[in-house]
């Protein structure tokens, strides 16, 4: 079929990277955000503009939050399928409570687990979330979205369509096409050194195209390549389900032994007894740490068994000191406060999956390897929209002379993939910006205008598209990003009308979180204005170029 290896590693370079680009495109865009996921959590809550908390005392702050939940209505209505009988009205015994927090966090996440009576499966719980001042206890809007955590970050690995899991499986069957990429790409490339440090503004758009698209692949391919191997080796268990299949039963047993071995109740005791103070089983662990020269911050905290003899609390260290994503968890029997287990050092094939983990969620401490992260995610959507765009430019005068519309396809979706998916972000942006503060399900109503903005993006970019049938660029490119920088100037303008905290106060301030999405935004502003400009002058040039063609044929006839 093909002449050589290396002309059949093209073809699986260019039609994979092709079909599943756009799925990758949203994924290193929203992952790249994902780095800085609070911070815009932050300029999209006002509420919860102050400074990062520590985990804040449970006797005062947290207990009487957790007696006062109860399982959220999506929750309990998943639920009632799997149960034999009426749902209770109120559920009475918490099985689980659990807090955690970052330190980029200011406001403290926290979840409950309660059992369902005459469940099919009664390991099965309804659970109940809620997001607090760790400073007051106070619970901030559940209706709130925050649209970096909970909306940006969750779209860069699950599509955010979560029916089947389908969304997770199409990421990791992207990621893994990306891994064959990376490699074919390297192949096809011999002279992989020279590219590194090749580009060549000077020459013909289709060369500058491919140079880009050589240079920020190849300077970002170890990221790159890191990038989906961890990302794959993260959802492992639900790509290879092996604990819900035959071997069911064997983890279940498993699970018993491990907490024989280790002296944590596998199940509730039936027996009631109140909860000792968890405070001093969080001191006690973090002189514990201290003891071993680890920072003390609790990051995780959570009560297995809640108000039962077999109750047990589990405190777990941040570990911003390190890549490696380890808790050293503590764990203390829940009526005495007696310290039960100290988690063992991990085995070596441990240490090799935290560490994975740990470089992938970088929950570590270090604000210019983030920002490297950033980097590397936006050289991966410039390598792949320098991608579709090269596909186009080699194949757009062929597909016009044989009538084909295969250039114009892909060329509407990557304006749709490049510059209809930013002005969504924007438009979610505006949305929570302009939406009242008291409207119900405020946050499903920002996400919906998410997906509308980028439906009516994807509109605009298949109808300005019919230029290319003619060898020409779409004006949706140049129309779209004018359409980035207003919205990107509205969204900055937005947040100083309603909230008050324009850019000079916030810089006065030194409060980066709000003040550094603003300066994305007017960045992305100014990037957008230049793109369309040199768009422009470019479409000028090609245009007076046709004109002096077609006028030197008609002298010449």
């Amino acid at each position: 079929m093909f002449q050589n290896f290396r002309l059949a590693m093209a073809w699986v370079h260019t039609w994979f990277g092709l079909v599943l680009g756009f799925v990758l495109m949203v994924v290193f865009f929203f992952g790249s955000l994902s780095v800085f996921d609070r911070e815009i959590d932050r300029w999209a809550i006002p509420e919860s503009r102050f400074e990062p908390q520590p985990m804040p005392s449970f006797d005062r702050i947290l207990k009487p939050v957790f007696e006062s939940m109860q399982p959220s209505p999506e929750s309990v209505a998943a639920m009632r399928p799997r149960v034999d009988g009426p749902m209770p009205e109120h559920f009475d015994t918490p099985v689980r409570w659990g807090a955690y927090t970052t330190h980029r966090d200011p406001v403290l996440g926290v979840f409950a687990g309660y059992q369902v009576p005459n469940a099919k499966d009664p390991e099965e719980l309804v659970w109940g979330n809620r997001t607090i001042d760790p400073r007051t206890g106070e619970s901030l809007p559940d209706d709130h979205l925050k649209i970096g955590s909970q909306f940006f970050y969750p779209l860069h690995y699950s599509l955010n369509f979560h029916w089947k899991d389908l969304g997770y499986w199409i990421v990791g069957l992207a990621a893994l096409i990306m891994l064959v990429a990376l490699v074919s790409g390297v192949v096809m490339h011999r002279k992989l050194f020279r590219e590194l440090f090749t580009f060549r503004p000077g020459k013909s758009s289709q060369r500058r195209i491919l140079d880009l698209h050589n240079l920020t692949g190849v300077v970002a391919l170890p990221f790159h390549f890191m990038f989906a191997f961890t990302g794959l080796v993260i959802f492992a268990g639900m790509y290879f389900p092996v604990t819900h299949t035959q071997l069911e039963p064997l983890h279940d047993l498993h699970e018993i032994i491990e907490a024989e071995e280790t002296g944590l109740p596998h199940e509730r005791a039936g027996v009631a007894a109140p909860i000792a103070s968890v405070d001093a089983m969080v001191a006690e662990a973090q002189r514990r740490w201290a003891s071993k020269d680890m920072a003390g911050d609790v990051g995780f905290l959570a009560v297995q068994h809640v108000g039962d003899a077999n109750s047990y609390v589990s405190g777990y260290r941040a570990g911003t000191d390190r890549i490696a994503l380890t808790g050293e968890g503590i764990h203390f029997n829940g009526s005495t406060g007696e310290v039960i287990r100290e988690d063992p050092v991990p085995s070596a094939v441990e240490n090799i999956g935290e560490f994975l983990t740990g470089l992938h969620l970088q929950h570590f401490r270090h604000w210019l390897l983030r920002w490297l992260y950033v980097l590397g995610g936006l050289a991966g959507c410039v390598c792949i929209a320098t991608g579709f765009l090269f596909f186009v430019k080699k194949r757009k005068r062929q597909h016009a002379q044989k009538g084909v519309s295969g250039a114009r396809t892909v060329e509407a979706l990557a304006v749709t993939t490049v510059t209809g998916m930013l002005i969504a972000t924007l438009g979610i942006l505006i949305a929570n910006r302009l939406l009242p503060a008291n409207l119900p399900a405020r946050g499903d109503w920002e996400q919906y205008c998410f997906w509308a903005v980028w439906a009516l993006a994807m509109a605009h970019a298949f109808w300005r598209s019919g230029p290319v049938s003619a060898v020409r660029t779409a004006p949706a490119w140049i129309e779209q990003c004018r359409a980035v920088a207003v919205l990107a100037v509205s969204a900055v303008a937005l947040n100083w009308i309603t909230t008050g905290d324009h850019l000079w106060r916030t810089l006065s301030a030194g409060y980066w979180p709000v003040a550094g999405v603003d300066l994305a935004l007017l960045g992305s502003a100014v990037l957008a204005l230049w793109a369309a400009r040199q768009l422009k002058r470019r479409d000028r040039r090609a245009a007076r170029a046709a004109d002096e063609s077609a006028a030197g044929e008609v002298v010449h006839a």
